[in-house]
C-alpha cells in the first residue's frame, strides 16, 4: 500500500528546514543554468551523411539478394521486442503470412546494436525479458547481461518461426496506400516493391545514435566509434570485458548518463589512461545484482511473469498493491517517478501539499545519492564533481557497484565539461575543454541516442494514405491517433511507440501490451472479413481531447531540470500520454477490444 507522508515528518530528514530547502532550490538552477545551451538538441548529429559510418552495422556482414515483388498478410517493421511480440501474437492467432524486417542483420532490436563491455538490463530482466514462460527460459541474473538478451530475443523468433520470411540489412523507405486493391506499396533501400495488407510499425529506439557537434570532430585521427556500434576489434575482449588491446591506449570516453555508466567501469579495468568527459553526472544507486536462485525458480507457478510484470508495474505507477515482489530501486522510488511517469499515487493531500512533499522526499533522495558518492570516491574534487544537482527524475536513475569506484583508480581522471557548455573542440590528436588540451588514442562516444522517434514520425520514412496524403500533413497540427496505434486515412497501418498512449520505465512491458492489443485487432478484422481497419476522424478527435484533458502538466518541472533528452536539452515539450498511466490504460483497451473494437473495423 501507498505510505503518505506529512510534510513535518519529510522535513525531519532535512536539515535546515526551509532555509535548506531554498539553498536546495537555489543549487539546483545555478546548476542547470550552467549546462544549459542555446543550440539545444541542435548541439547533437545524426549518424547519417559524413557521420553515417558510425551507424554502419559491424556484427553482421552485407549479404546481397534478389528484390522483392511479392505480397504478404503482415509486414511487421522492426525485429526488436515490440515487433518480435507482434510477429509472435499474430502467429498465435493463426497468421502464417508474416514478413519481419529490420535494418538490422538478425532480430534484438536495441540489444543487436548495443554489445559494448558491461552492458546489462536496468530493470529486472524477470520482468524486462518478454515471454519468458512461452520461450521456457529463466534468466541467469537479476539483471541479465546484453548477449543474454539479445540471445532470447532470437529464442523468441525461433520458436514462433518468424525467421521463415525475415528480410534483414533491409531499411523501409516508402509506405503508399493503393486504395483500390487495399493494400500498402512498401519500397526499400533493396530495390524492393513488395505489398502488405497490413502494416505494423515497431521501429525502436536506443538504436540509432547521435553524436555531439563538437568542433573539429571530422578533424581527430585517432579511433573513434559510438558505443551502439562497439569496435571489439580494435579494443579485444567482449561484453565481459578483458579489453587488452587499450593496455598501451590513452582513451576518452565522451558521456556519462546509463550507457557510459556500464561502459565506463569496463574501459578502466584495461586501458593506460582512462579521461572520462562528464557534462552532468548521474544519479548512480546500488544494483546489488546477483545469479537467479534456484530455490526461487523452483518455488514458481505458471503465470508467475505476467503477475510479476503487472506488479512491478503498479508498483512505480501508483496503484494500488499488495505487496511488492521486485523490491528494487524503481520500485522503492515510485513515488518521485510521477513527475515523468503517469499514474495513479493515491493521496489524501491537495495538489499543492502533495506537489510540496514530493519535492521534499526528491531532496532526501538526492541527499542519500550525493553521500554514497562521498562514502565511495576517495578524492574529494572529484567526488564533488560527481554529485547530480537536480530532481531524481530530470534524468534516467542509475544503478552500479562499480561506477563510482572506478574513479579511485590511478588510470582514470574526470573531466567536468559543464563551465564550457561541453567539449570545446576536437583536434587531430586531442580533447579541448576550455584552454586544456588532452592527447588521446581513442575517442569512444557515449552520447546515447534518438529517443522515441520513428521513420514515420521523424520524416525518415515517407507514407502517404489514402488520397497520397502524407502523414506527417495529416498531423501538421500535432499527432491524430486512436490510442496511439492507428490513424484516419491510413487504414491498416499500426505504430507502436509512446505516442499518445501511455509509457513507463519497463517500456518492454509497453510493447507488450501494445503489439497484444494490435495483434488481437488485426486478428478481429480478419475474423469479421473487414476490409481494413480505420478510425473515424470522430474517434481521433475524442481521443485526443482525452489525452489534453488528462496530460501530465509536468512542463514546469522539466523546465527546472538539468538538460538531457527528457527535457529536450532545456526545451520540453507538453506531455501527450495518457495521465492517469499504464496500468488504467491498459484496462481501457481491453475494454474497447470487447465493446468497440467493430467500430475501427470497415466492411
Amino acid at each position: 500500500m501507498t505510505t503518505i507522508r506529512t510534510e513535518s515528518t519529510a522535513l525531519d530528514g532535512l536539515e535546515g528546514g526551509e532555509a535548506y530547502v531554498d539553498a536546495l532550490r537555489a543549487k539546483y538552477k545555478a546548476e542547470r543554468d550552467r549546462r544549459i545551451r542555446p543550440d539545444g538538441s541542435a548541439q547533437y548529429h545524426r549518424a547519417a551523411g559524413e557521420f553515417g559510418y558510425y551507424a554502419a552495422d559491424p556484427y553482421t556482414p552485407r549479404t546481397e539478394r534478389d528484390r522483392l515483388t511479392d505480397s504478404v498478410e503482415v509486414l511487421v517493421i522492426g525485429g526488436g521486442f515490440g515487433g518480435l511480440v507482434s510477429g509472435a501474437r499474430l502467429r498465435q492467432a493463426g497468421f502464417e503470412s508474416i514478413r519481419m524486417m529490420d535494418e538490422a542483420g538478425d532480430f534484438g532490436g536495441t540489444w543487436y546494436w548495443n554489445r559494448y563491455p558491461g552492458i546489462h538490463c536496468d530493470i529486472e530482466s524477470y520482468v524486462y525479458m518478454p515471454m519468458l514462460e512461452e520461450v521456457g527460459y529463466i534468466p541467469t541474473m537479476r539483471y541479465a547481461p546484453g548477449e543474454e538478451i539479445r540471445q532470447h530475443a532470437v529464442a523468441i523468433a525461433k520458436r514462433f518461426d518468424l525467421y521463415r520470411d525475415a528480410v534483414f540489412q533491409t531499411r523501409v523507405t516508402s509506405l503508399k496506400w493503393d486504395e483500390p486493391a487495399m493494400e500498402w506499396i512498401v519500397e526499400t533501400d533493396r530495390g524492393d516493391r513488395m505489398r502488405a495488407r497490413y502494416v505494423i510499425a515497431s521501429s525502436g529506439t536506443l538504436t540509432q545514435p547521435k553524436l555531439p557537434g563538437i568542433p573539429g570532430i571530422d578533424s581527430f585521427r585517432g579511433h573513434t566509434f559510438h558505443t551502439s556500434r562497439w569496435d571489439y576489434d580494435y579494443t579485444g575482449g567482449n561484453q565481459e570485458g578483458n579489453l587488452h588491446k587499450l593496455a598501451d591506449k590513452k582513451v576518452a570516453v565522451i558521456g556519462t548518463g546509463a550507457t557510459g555508466v556500464q561502459v565506463i567501469p569496463k574501459v578502466a579495468e584495461d586501458a593506460a589512461h582512462l579521461l572520462v568527459f562528464q557534462r552532468t553526472p548521474s544519479t548512480v544507486d546500488r544494483r546489488d545484482n546477483h545469479p537467479t536462485e534456484p530455490a526461487w525458480v523452483e518455488s514458481l507457478t505458471p503465470g508467475w511473469q505476467q503477475a510479476r510484470m503487472e506488479n512491478f508495474l503498479a508498483m512505480v505507477s501508483g496503484e494500488q498493491a499488495k505487496e511488492d515482489l521486485v523490491q528494487d530501486g524503481w520500485t522503492s522510488t515510485a513515488r518521485l517517478q510521477r513527475k515523468m511517469i503517469t499514474g495513479a499515487f493515491h493521496t489524501t493531500l491537495s495538489d499543492e501539499e502533495r506537489e510540496r512533499l514530493d519535492e521534499i522526499i526528491d531532496f532526501q533522495k538526492m541527499n542519500q545519492i550525493r553521500a554514497r558518492v562521498d562514502q565511495i570516491v576517495i578524492d574529494p574534487s572529484t567526488a564533488e564533481l560527481l554529485k547530480p544537482w537536480y530532481r531524481y527524475m530530470c534524468k534516467r536513475p542509475c544503478f552500479s557497484d562499480s561506477y563510482l569506484q572506478a574513479f579511485n583508480r590511478s588510470n582514470v581522471r574526470l573531466v567536468d565539461t559543464a563551465d564550457f557548455g561541453g567539449i570545446t573542440r576536437m583536434t587531430e590528436n586531442s580533447i579541448v575543454v576550455g584552454d586544456t588540451e588532452y592527447e588521446v588514442d581513442c575517442v569512444i562516444f557515449a552520447t546515447g541516442f534518438e529517443v522515441g522517434v520513428s521513420g514515420a514520425v521523424s520524416g525518415t520514412l515517407p507514407v502517404n494514405g489514402r488520397n497520397d496524403q502524407p502523414l506527417l500533413e495529416a498531423w501538421s497540427r500535432g499527432p491524430r491517433t486512436l490510442h496511439g496505434f492507428f490513424s484516419h486515412g491510413f487504414p491498416n497501418l499500426f505504430h507502436l511507440g509512446s505516442l499518445q498512449n501511455a509509457n513507463s520505465v519497463n517500456y518492454a512491458h509497453i510493447l507488450q501490451e501494445q503489439a497484444a492489443h494490435i495483434a488481437a485487432v488485426v486478428a478481429g478484422a480478419r475474423e469479421a472479413g473487414a476490409s481494413y481497419v480505420e478510425p473515424s476522424a470522430e474517434a481521433e478527435a475524442l481521443w485526443d481531447q482525452v489525452i489534453q484533458e488528462n496530460a501530465l502538466d509536468n512542463y514546469d518541472f522539466k523546465v527546472e531540470c538539468t538538460p538531457g533528452y527528457y527535457n529536450r536539452e532545456g526545451a520540453p515539450s507538453p506531455m501527450t500520454s495518457y495521465g492517469p498511466g499504464p496500468v488504467a490504460f491498459h484496462r481501457l483497451l481491453s475494454q474497447w477490444r470487447d465493446e468497440s473494437l467493430s467500430e475501427v473495423l470497415v466492411p
